[in-house]
């Protein structure tokens, strides 16, 4: 399982150096338009699919104040406009470092 070692925020981007030593480099504006909450990405139940509403992103909804690890599968980020919910999984965070911008 590849999990990360190290993990800074370095200017606008955040870096992640991961246990078989490969490195992401994920900017902010990346990681918040794919934040993984019911918020942002609509919500299932078994029924239905709620869409996600169109969410406005303003200056500080690109600042990245804090990150936490949550247990030993993700990251929650804080960001400057408030919003905190989206608790990014390892897999997701590997995914966006491996897109091109």
């Amino acid at each position: 399982m590849i999990i990360p070692q190290r993990i800074e925020i370095v200017g606008n981007y955040l870096a992640i150096q991961w246990n078989d030593l490969s490195e992401s480099l994920i900017a902010f504006e990346k990681l918040r338009k794919n934040c993984p909450c019911a918020l942002c990405q609509g919500e299932s139940t078994l029924l239905t699919k709620a869409k996600a509403p169109k969410l406005a992103f303003g200056p500080k909804s690109m600042e990245l104040k804090e990150i936490r690890m949550v247990g030993s599968y993700a990251l929650q980020c804080f960001w400057g406009d408030g919003h905190q919910s989206g608790i990014y999984p390892f897999s997701l965070l590997l995914e966006l470092g491996k897109e091109k911008e």
